[in-house]
């Protein structure tokens, strides 16, 4: 795919690095149609910006086959500043106050609001769809309050890490979480060994084998006695995971927003991380939530992106074209 990477540095508002790559759609003419659709992509915690490129391969080609050329203007994929390419940028200052040992969904919330609003595109002149999954959904969601306000036409929320039932909820799944990431192999000897045990390890043997391969050459990151290892580092994603407020705070913006504009819900089948106790509180008719449609990915539980991305592309595709739910209305 063709990308550009965007990195924007520290100011005296926001004191981290923030990278970003666009994704451009081929031979998209902005003057044929200048309310085509920007797409807004944020990742989950322990991946990064490129996760997203077999999704968007994907739902490009289905735009290019199906004549939908002016469906879509371009893809920006902004990375949590803790996460792949962004950690060396910022590895001193990830040492230090909040940044070492509070990173929450609102920090991420907070980097993006920093991107948008930067200048290095007017996104207040777009027809913005904001698309997040898990951390990224539950930091799209918080980013609704934030001002100065960043106008939205729709947002796509894939498996959110909320609990409109109370973060208890999800105090098993943290836990575990927890427990994982501080057990989990943080180093190999090369990419090449790293690719492989990946392959054949519990959980990641199921990746799509595109989504595997950008893993292993952007999530991880060379050290400097000749070994590689996770970018995000076990301490980083042990803090992501404690943010227990993150699990809650983010269902006041989506009982808000819901009713402003259209709100697609994505969930998989299978019930692997979030209890189906939590999904079925956050689609429960009598919580007044409103969603333009919900859909559920067969074969597949939390991590959608990484196991179904062309699936799941299709399914993204079929919402912006009004194959599914109520269509995104351009913002006047």
């Amino acid at each position: 795919m063709l990308s550009q990477s965007i990195i924007i540095a520290p100011t005296s508002s926001y004191p981290l690095h923030i990278t970003a790559k666009r994704y451009p759609f081929p031979r998209f003419d902005v003057d044929a149609n200048p309310r085509a659709r920007t797409l807004l992509v944020l990742h989950s915690t322990s991946f990064h910006k490129e996760t997203w490129e077999p999704l968007l391969s994907r739902l490009f080609d289905l735009a290019t086959r199906e004549g939908g050329e002016a469906l879509i203007r371009e893809a920006w994929a902004v990375e949590c500043p803790n996460h792949g390419e962004s950690v060396e940028l910022n590895e001193e200052a990830l040492k230090e106050g909040e940044y070492a040992d509070s990173f929450s969904c609102e920090h991420y919330a907070i980097a993006i609001h920093h991107f948008l609003t930067s200048g290095v595109a007017d996104f207040s002149n777009r027809n913005l769809i904001g698309i997040g999954h898990s951390l990224g959904a539950n930091a799209i969601l918080l980013l609704q309050h934030l001002i100065p306000k960043i106008s939205f036409s729709s947002l796509i929320i894939i498996e959110p890490m909320i609990s409109p039932a109370g973060g208890d909820k999800l105090a098993p799944l943290r836990k575990k979480l927890i427990t994982s990431a501080r057990r989990r192999r943080a180093a190999w000897p090369s990419r090449a060994e790293g690719l492989m045990v990946l392959k054949e390890r519990e959980g990641t043997k199921k990746w799509d084998e595109a989504v595997l391969e950008l893993f292993v050459k952007y999530a991880i990151r060379e050290k400097e006695d000749g070994q590689v290892a996770l970018a995000c580092t076990r301490e980083q994603e042990v803090t992501m995971y404690s943010d227990v407020p993150g699990a809650t705070e983010p269902v006041h913006d989506l009982d808000r927003v819901c009713h402003l504009i259209p709100v697609h819900l994505i969930l998989g089948k299978i019930k692997d991380f979030i209890p189906a106790k939590v999904h079925e509180a956050l689609t429960s008719p009598t919580s007044g939530r409103v969603y333009a449609s919900t859909t559920v990915i067969e074969g597949t539980g939390h991590l959608i992106p990484q196991e179904k991305p062309k699936e799941l592309g299709t399914a993204i595709y079929d919402i912006l074209t009004g194959k599914k739910g109520v269509p995104p209305k351009p913002r006047l």
